[in-house]
Order: structure tokens, then sequence, then C-alpha cells
């Protein structure tokens, strides 16, 4: 079974929230990682909102994580999904990361995580090392998101020992001009899988007025056990 993952930085929906919804609608993605979903002021509605109109289902509960969480579509069984916040200063912007688990219809659990991380490299590095312990040591498992950093950083090369990168390595921000890499779906269990890709126009209107990153995806099968 081919499943499509997704992951947006949707900047708090501060910018043209209907062109974000057609972008993923675009992407038509079986799990959707979001970053930078609306988190003060009671943002359940607007977040719920969002996942009608892209067609998608929320498990909801995502304070405290930051702005992350996950979204799936109806090919996948929710099993459940947990959001957890990460340590800050005080007032810097809050840190998290969401994990969800779904059953496949043909194969096991799917583990999805969303993540965002901050601003400064050895804070990065430590939510990091956290998130990563985090995870189940065994089955197939997506980890996507905004890491505010490139290939080079040591973040990311933390997360490549042990995950492999999924997404089209390309620059991702700003969307109406990208010159940094700092959106990637990572994977373990999985394999890519270079089918038709989604009728989404990286240089379109709607790409540039829904947010300041682009979105990233991977088509992905399970890999033989």
């Amino acid at each position: 079974m081919t499943v499509r993952v997704a992951s947006y930085n949707t900047r708090d929906f501060l910018d043209d929230r209907r062109a974000a919804a057609r972008v993923v609608r675009a992407l038509a993605p079986d799990v959707l990682l979001l970053q930078e979903a609306p988190r003060r002021f009671w943002p359940g509605p607007l977040v719920r909102s969002f996942a009608r109109e892209t067609g998608l289902r929320w498990p909801g509960g995502h304070r405290g994580s930051g702005g992350t969480t996950v979204m799936l579509s109806d090919r996948l069984t929710l099993v459940d999904c947990r959001h957890h916040g990460l340590p800050v200063p005080l007032g810097q912007r809050t840190r998290g990361y969401a994990v969800l688990r779904a059953q496949l219809p043909e194969g096991p659990l799917l583990t999805a995580v969303s993540v965002h991380l901050g601003l400064f490299e050895g804070q990065r590095l430590r939510h990091t090392h956290q998130i990563l312990r985090d995870l189940p040591r065994e089955g197939p498992l997506v980890l996507a998101g905004d890491l505010n950093e490139g290939p080079g950083g040591p973040s990311w090369q933390t997360i490549a020992r042990v995950l492999d990168v999924l997404s089209v390595e390309e620059p991702t921000y700003p969307s109406w001009a990208p010159v940094e890499m700092l959106d990637v779906v990572w994977g373990r269990g999985l394999r890519r899988v270079d089918g038709t890709p989604p009728p989404l126009d990286r240089g379109g209107r709607d790409v540039r007025r829904a947010s300041d990153h682009l979105p990233v995806w991977a088509d992905v099968d399970l890999l033989a056990p």
C-alpha cells in the first residue's frame, strides 16, 4: 500500500488559510504533519475547520505542543495521538511535537511524528535527542517538520543517523523565493515511491499566499520485512 505523507508549516494561519487548505487538498495526503497550527485563544475550532476544508480528520488536543499536530485521511484508522511540549526559557515561542499512530489497511501500525525545532542550535539539538528517545524502536515510522536548520546542521545530522530522508531534497523557505531547505520528511521501514506527483504548482499563487514555508511530501511503501 502506498501512503502519501505531507508536512506543512502554516504560520498560525496568519496568511491565507483558504489558500493553505487548497494547497493541502492538492497534495491529498493520507497523513498531514502540521507545524504552527494556531495555538492561542481557543484555537481548536480554527484547526477543526481547517481539517474539514482539507477533507482530513483531526484527533484534537494539540494545546501545549508548540503548534504541532497531525491529521489523517479516511484511508487510515486512528489508534491514538499524543501531543508533547518541550522545555524552553520563559518568553520564547513554545516548542513541541505530536505523535500519531494509525493502522494501515494492509500492514502494521504506522507512527507519524510532527516536529518544529527552535531558532537556537543548542536547543534544537537537545530537543532532537528528547524526541528521538520517545520514538518506538521498531515498526514503520515517519518524522517530518520544520527543523529550522539545513542538512549541515547538528540536529539534521543526528536524525540522519537513524532515519532516511524521504522527501525531495530542495529549498522550502521562503515560499516565494526558496533558498533554504528547512522542511523535510524522514522515515524508517519505508521506501519512497516516485509516482505521479500531486497537482501542486510550487511557484503558484496559493503556495505563496498560504504560508512562508513550502509543504513537503513523500509517497511511501512499506519495506519488505
